[in-house]
């Protein structure tokens, strides 16, 4: 394959970087307020019940105890010794979660948790994971690509397609796919056979023509457009085709999941995306071959019955649809990280209300790390001990009301989760 750069036409300006990408991994440590922080990498957030439990244990023996996961269905270990990097690594290797130690903090693929599951979808992406994973680490182009690079493969329900994530294919009803890179308007066409090949081909173009200056797709701006002219010219089966307007998927509802066969999953959240050792204990109990992370901090179980969700229900987990837990996120805040203000989590936590559509999401810095995409209520701690509260809406914020007393938060969040103003 060629690795000539490709010249883009568009002379739209562009954000390039000037230094390397120090995203932490599982081998690049990254030293927090409260000990160093590992981010393991679970492609599609698929977790074999083995590879779970080995989780499991690297967080009770080397880090807090707790499993943290991330709006990228990953799993973050923190708390841990600045000396126990060797000995983590070794775990994960042995349980098949480092198969590529050069390619390791860029195997970031979400995928439709359900898929497969309920019926809905055009098709089942579970055999595309394993087939783009194994693509990806043996790419040489590949393992340039920066940590926060994202890959996602869609059912064709919309899901995961709505992440913003760099390179996206998604599931056709004729059985095909289509192929996005970034958030242009030109898409291709191709096989679903070929589906997981087109996909790390678009990230190796997008690192040609950045020059590995680039993050992300969206830091070229709209040169970015001109990259689905390349990968058309080195994909022999695949075409150019219209950008179809899909519907905008929903996150699994925490609760039993129906299958058309009359059988039954469980689809569970964890309150601010943290699992304790106890309930991670019971969900690897429960399951009864794997786990699927979802990008929405929650858990799905496959085959599991319905009845045994009265287990995780006591464990704390968010197994209610009409939870005030539900839609509501964090970031870690104090004492983990010296940026925040202040404990967001407490304030999350007090904040609650039931009701409200609107997704909202706490940070403890204007830096609002794993803030998601999408309509959500944006709460940033102020310095001066209170809060700011906006709505975003199509990525536009509204004017911020500041709240200077955090016991007034519950009362604000509530009438802004409920906003109904058209812009």
């Amino acid at each position: 394959m060629s690795t000539a750069p490709v010249l883009l036409s568009s002379q739209a300006a562009a954000v390039f970087r000037d230094r390397g990408d120090a995203c932490p991994g599982a081998l690049r440590l990254h030293p927090a307020d409260d000990g160093a922080l590992a981010r393991v990498r679970i492609p599609g957030g698929v977790l074999r019940v083995d590879q779970a439990r080995a989780l499991g244990r690297a967080a009770r023996e080397l880090g807090d105890g707790e499993l943290h996961l991330t709006s990228r269905g990953n799993v973050q270990l923190r708390g841990l010794h600045a000396d126990y990097g060797g000995e983590l690594a070794e775990r994960l290797s042995a349980a098949g979660l480092l198969p590529s130690w050069r390619h390791e903090r860029i195997r970031n693929v979400v995928a439709s948790p359900l898929s497969g599951l309920d019926g809905h979808g055009f098709a089942d992406v579970r055999p595309w994971l394993p087939a783009l994973d194994e693509l990806i680490c043996a790419s040489e182009t590949a393992a340039g690509l920066s940590g926060r690079f994202l890959f996602a493969l869609d059912d064709g329900r919309g899901d995961v397609a709505g992440l913003g994530a760099d390179v996206t294919v998604r599931a056709t009803p004729d059985g095909d796919a289509w192929l996005w890179i970034g958030e242009s308007d030109r898409v291709a066409l191709v096989s679903a056979e070929d589906a997981p090949a087109a996909a790390v081909l678009a990230a190796e173009v997008f690192l040609e023509s950045s020059r590995g200056r680039a993050w992300r797709v969206a830091e070229l701006g709209e040169a970015a457009d001109d990259l689905m002219g390349e990968v058309l010219a080195r994909l022999p089966q695949g075409r150019a085709a219209v950008a179809p307007s899909w519907p905008v998927g929903v996150p699994p509802r925490p609760g039993v999941v129906e299958n058309p066969d009359g059988g039954t999953g469980l689809s569970v959240l964890a309150p601010l995306g943290r699992i304790t050792a106890a309930q991670w204990t019971q969900l690897t109990a429960v399951a009864s071959s794997e786990a699927r992370l979802t990008p929405w901090r929650g858990v799905v179980l496959p085959t599991v019955t319905a009845d045994r969700l009265a287990a995780l229900t006591t464990a704390g987990l968010i197994t209610d649809p009409a939870s005030p837990w539900l839609g509501v996120g964090a970031c870690t805040g104090r004492p983990g990280c010296v940026k925040s203000r202040t404990d967001i989590r407490t304030d999350a936590a007090a904040a609650l209300a039931p009701g409200g559509e609107l997704p909202a999401y706490f940070s403890g810095c204007e830096r609002r790390c794993g803030r998601p995409r999408g309509d959500h209520v944006d709460v940033v701690a102020t310095e001066a001990g209170g809060y700011r509260i906006s709505v975003v809406r199509d990525g536009r914020p509204a004017p911020a009301t500041t709240i200077d007393d955090p016991s007034q938060l519950a009362t604000a969040l509530a009438a802004a989760r409920t906003d109904d103003t058209d812009d």
